[in-house]
Parts: C-alpha cells; structure tokens; sequence
C-alpha cells in the first residue's frame, strides 16, 4: 500500500519536484543530450562519420517528434508508470550504445531514445503538474533538462580525461544515471494527495485575455522556428570547438550550456509574472540568436563560453514562457495545442541538424548553419514583436 512521504508540506513539495526533475535528468540530460558530448570521441573512432552523426541526431529528433505525437492523449493517471517505464528504456538505450557497432543500429537506436525521452518529458510534467497538482514546481521539473547535461558532459569529460573509449563513456553515463533513479524512484509512488495541506498547490490563470485562431497559429510558427534555431548549437557545440581551444576539453563548454539552463527556468518564469508574454519571449529568443552565431565569429574560449551560456540559459526557457501561452490559446483552436507545439518544435529540431549537415558538405564550415539559425530565430522574435 502506498503510503504518503512523512515530511512538512514544502519539504514534500520540494522532494516531488525534485522527483520529477530527476525522471528528465536521465530521458532528456542524459538519453538525449548526452550524445552531444560523446559524439566527438566516436567521430574520432571511426564509428561514425559525420553524415552519420547527422542522421543519427536527426533520427534522435524524429523519435521525440513520434513519442510526442504517440502520448498526445496520455492521461496523468498513467503518468508514474510511463515515468518508470520510460526512464528504464532510456537506460536500457545508453547500455546498449557500449556494445553497438553498426552505424545504422545506433541510428536506430538513437531514434528510440528519442521517442523515450519525449515520453519522459510530457510524463513527468503530466505526473507533478497534473497528478500531482504541484503546478508550483514546474521550473524544479524543467531545470533537470539542464542539470541532466551538465552532470552526463561531466560523465563524458571524465571519461575523456581517462582516455576511455566511448563505449565505456556510455557505461558511466548509463550508471550514474541509474544511481539517481534508484535514490528518487520511490517519491513517484506518492499518491496524489501528498500535497493535500500544501498551499501553493494549484496555480490558476485569470483567462482575461480573449484567444485567436491567429494568435495560436502564430505562436506554432514560433515555437517551430525556435526548435530549429536552438538544435544546431544544441547537438554541435563541442565539435564546433574541437581542436581550437587550448588547456580545456570542450565537452566543459557543453557542461557550461547544461548548468546555464538549471537557473534558467526559474528566471524566465519569474520574469514573463512581471512583464509578460511579449517582453519575455522577444528578450528570450534575441538574447538565444545572439548566441547561436557568436562560434560563426571565432571559436576562441570566450566566444563558445558566451554561445554555452546564452543559448543554454534561453533555450529552456522558451519552453518556460511558450507553454503556458499555447494553454490560453488552446481554446481557440480545434486541436490539442500542446501537442501541435511540441510536433512543430520536434520538427524544427530534425530539419536542424540535416540542414547544417548539407551546408557544411557544401562550405567546408558549420557557420552557414549558424547563420541560418540565428536567422530563425531571429524571425520568431519578429513575429512576437508584430501585434
């Protein structure tokens, strides 16, 4: 029998935050970013080529597209079990990428991990949003997607510093990602009135603002473009920066874009309260374009700090500011909003890293991409600005 966490209300808030964030630390931090980090080290042992890598990514990006679209009518009734069951294929995943060899079996494999962490995302946030009625710890749960690629880039630059293939690199990730589900596992079991005397439980929005058809179609162009324009940085950077700095592994860079993303999502909430949709997300996707193109300048140290730190501190962030406008805007239109925003996002993000593949077979240079992102991204904030 389940019985509820024995703590004063906060702690427990806390704790089931933290809980749910945990569940993205492992689907998203580590099953779906991680391979940024590692990629590099099997570029290097002739697993894959660069085309491959690609695909791969692209692969990756389509599942999450698929598992969205699969759990668009997911209910938080069956939230915790989603959770375990996704972070446990996530894992299964990782362990998996020790032993393959064939480039299209790790393509493939990519592509699953991406569904799975697509399931981890809209389970946890059904699970404490939802189930739970912990609305107050949204920036807790979304944080983790930062944290997961700060701690899986720390597995990764370990592993590098020890001159460990990748497929021992995998192995450390896959661990210490299953010691932290092993330590958090048992909060999901919580049942749902485990707040019940919490009193910051449900968050409300006044609905004084009456939504367009327009204003929803506009804001999926948004948030399509802004998937685009985030994911060449996203899935490239430390390759970006391979053999031009000097005394630092740029898997550390990598790990500054993740930790950068950690405060990230409790900024932009607190500053789209007390300026609004419009100021926050023009702010968010300017300051995110500015740095997808600085690597396009140099690839000196303070050049991919600043790209690390702005796009990692932003990209989340849209998320942060974007969802609870598409839940305004969801009675406007006939189909479930949420779910269209994440298809368009997740397309954006698979057309990303295939557009930056064919500019680069074309240049010689991943800048062409840069360019074109920041460009994207750039036009999203136009069409926020527009009225």
């Amino acid at each position: 029998m389940i019985t509820a966490i024995k703590h004063p209300p906060h702690i427990r808030a806390l704790l089931l935050s933290i809980a749910g964030s945990v569940v993205l630390i492992i689907g998203m931090g580590y099953g779906r970013f991680a391979f940024t980090g590692v990629l590099p080290v099997m570029l290097k042992e002739n697993l894959l080529t660069l085309q491959q890598g690609n695909w791969a990514a692209s692969a990756n990006y389509a599942g999450y597209l698929l598992g969205a679209l699969l759990l668009s009518r997911a209910r938080p009734v069956d939230s915790r079990r989603l959770c375990f069951t996704s972070v446990l294929a996530t894992l299964l995943s990782i362990v998996a990428l020790a032993w393959l060899r064939s480039p299209l079996a790790i393509i493939v494999l990519r592509g699953l991990a991406g569904l799975f962490s697509a399931v981890t995302l809209i389970a946890a946030s059904l699970w404490l949003l939802q189930h739970m009625q912990h609305t107050q710890g949204a920036p807790m749960l979304f944080s983790g997607v930062g944290i997961g690629v700060f701690l899986s880039a720390e597995m990764v630059a370990v592993g590098k510093s020890l001159a460990l293939p990748s497929a021992t690199i995998w192995l450390l990730c896959a661990g210490s990602a299953a010691v932290m589900f092993l330590v958090f596992f048992r909060l999901l079991n919580s049942p749902p009135d485990t707040l019940v005397d919490y009193p910051f439980k449900a968050q409300t929005s006044s609905g004084s603002q009456t939504a367009t058809a327009a204003e929803a179609w506009k804001l999926l162009l948004i948030y399509g473009l802004a998937g685009f324009g985030y994911i060449i940085t996203a899935t490239y950077l430390p390759l970006f920066l391979t053999g031009s700095l000097t005394g630092i592994d740029p898997v550390q860079i990598w790990a500054v874009f993740g930790l950068a993303a950690v405060p990230s999502c409790f900024f932009w909430h607190r500053l789209v309260v007390a300026r609004g949709y419009r100021f926050t997300l023009l702010l968010n996707l300017i300051l995110q374009a500015v740095g997808v193109i600085l690597p396009a300048f140099s690839h000196a140290l303070p050049f991919g700090l600043a790209s690390a730190l702005l796009v990692g501190f932003t990209f989340m962030g849209t998320v942060t500011v974007a969802l609870p406008e598409a839940r305004r805007l969801a009675a406007a239109v006939s189909f479930n909003m949420i779910a269209a925003m994440t298809a368009l996002y997740g397309i954006g993000q698979i057309a990303g890293p295939l557009v930056a593949g064919e500019l680069y077979a074309f240049s010689g240079s991943f800048n062409p991409s840069l360019w074109t992102a920041s460009t994207a991204l750039m036009l999203a904030a136009g069409l926020v600005a527009k009225r």
